[in-house]
């Protein structure tokens, strides 16, 4: 699994490179993973994380605004979680 840090308005710090492939991993063991980007920003005070995920010929992406950027990736975590949930569900029902 690769894992592409970008930063707009912000420096991508190794803690925050640490904390969000820490995170990531959980999502490594539901699918087979290749290649994830995730952009973190800052607009005025909100802290936005924002993560495409290339899988299996699809692409998925979430994005989530909070006070605090350690908050945001919790919470785009959380969303990736479903959404590739949810994905790999649709093409599991095909397959019946």
């Amino acid at each position: 699994m690769q894992i592409h840090f970008t930063g707009r308005n912000i420096e991508v710090t190794p803690a925050l490179k640490t904390f969000t492939e820490e995170k990531m991993t959980r999502l490594s063991h539901r699918n087979t993973l290749s290649k994830i980007n995730v952009v973190f920003h800052v607009e005025n005070v909100t802290h936005i994380a924002e993560a495409t995920i290339h899988l299996n010929g699809s692409d998925i992406h979430a994005s989530a605004k909070a006070d605090d950027m350690y908050a945001a990736i919790d919470m785009l975590v959380d969303k990736l979680a479903g959404q590739i949930t949810k994905h790999k569900e649709k093409h599991s029902d095909h397959r019946e």
